[in-house]
């Protein structure tokens, strides 16, 4: 028998993906994916095909050689595609892949198999793309993708600008970043939406931050907002703002 099975088996769970949601990209029944990745049965041609479409591969790797046991050469083969095509490859975090992320954030194999993207108007550099959910940055809907640049020292975030941050504690979280001049160690995350009261985070605790550079968002999304809100929302950024400076200074 062909290696297809075995090897199918390795790239869903490179990708981190059930059998349930390999079978529905595939546009199989998870069963058959179940006997596919036991070779209790060849898989069809149009599935590998639909398989070397998703990851890159021909119907030769995919049946002829054991993936697993190669694994080295399939990443370098991936890495040296994105080097070839001369562009910003942007990986992209789904809130399904958030908490992967946090414990994989590091690792080579896992970066490599999250989608990705490319946007011709950034400027070389390292980017990655996170999906952020809830209102505490109205008005950027929950579902926004926030395209950010790596801030390789934390010293070099810039006072209320916004970031996403990767933290210990945290997660990933989307907020505006200030420093605290009289402990340099810890940082407060403001929300945009001023129903959320900000907190601090110790330096010793972020594992990224990545400075936002492009919001991406659904058409018709944006919520509206009345004047009323507006001016409420106002007032209480004003009362925030100058109980953070006291609180800095």
């Amino acid at each position: 028998m062909s290696t297809a099975g075995k090897n199918l088996k390795y790239l869903r769970k490179l990708r981190g993906w059930t059998q349930e949601e390999f079978a529905t990209k595939l546009q199989i029944k998870r069963s058959l994916l179940g006997a596919y990745e036991e070779e209790r049965a060849e898989p069809r041609i149009d599935v590998l095909e639909m398989v070397g479409e998703l990851f890159k591969l021909t119907l030769d790797e995919l049946l002829l050689k054991d993936l697993a046991d190669t694994r080295g050469n399939y990443l370098a083969k991936r890495r040296a595609q994105k080097l070839a095509a001369g562009t910003n490859e942007i990986q992209f975090v789904p809130i399904k892949a958030a908490a992967g992320y946090l414990a994989g954030y590091a690792d080579p194999e896992f970066i490599d198999e999250l989608n990705t993207f490319t946007l011709p108007m950034l400027a070389p550099g390292q980017y990655r793309a996170f999906e952020i959910v809830g209102d505490s940055m109205l008005p950027t809907p929950s579902g926004s993708i926030i395209v950010g640049e790596k801030v390789d020292d934390i010293n070099d975030v810039k006072n209320s600008f916004t970031y996403i941050v990767v933290s210990r504690n945290e997660g990933i979280v989307y907020k505006r970043v200030l420093k605290n001049n009289r402990t340099k160690n810890k940082y407060t995350l403001v929300s945009d939406n001023p129903s959320y009261q900000p907190y601090q985070v110790n330096g010793e605790d972020i594992l990224e931050v990545w400075k936002a550079m492009m919001i991406i968002g659904k058409a018709n999304a944006q919520p509206h907002w009345n004047v009323n809100q507006l001016a409420n929302v106002v007032n209480t950024l004003q009362e925030q703002v100058s109980y953070l400076k006291k609180k800095i200074n």
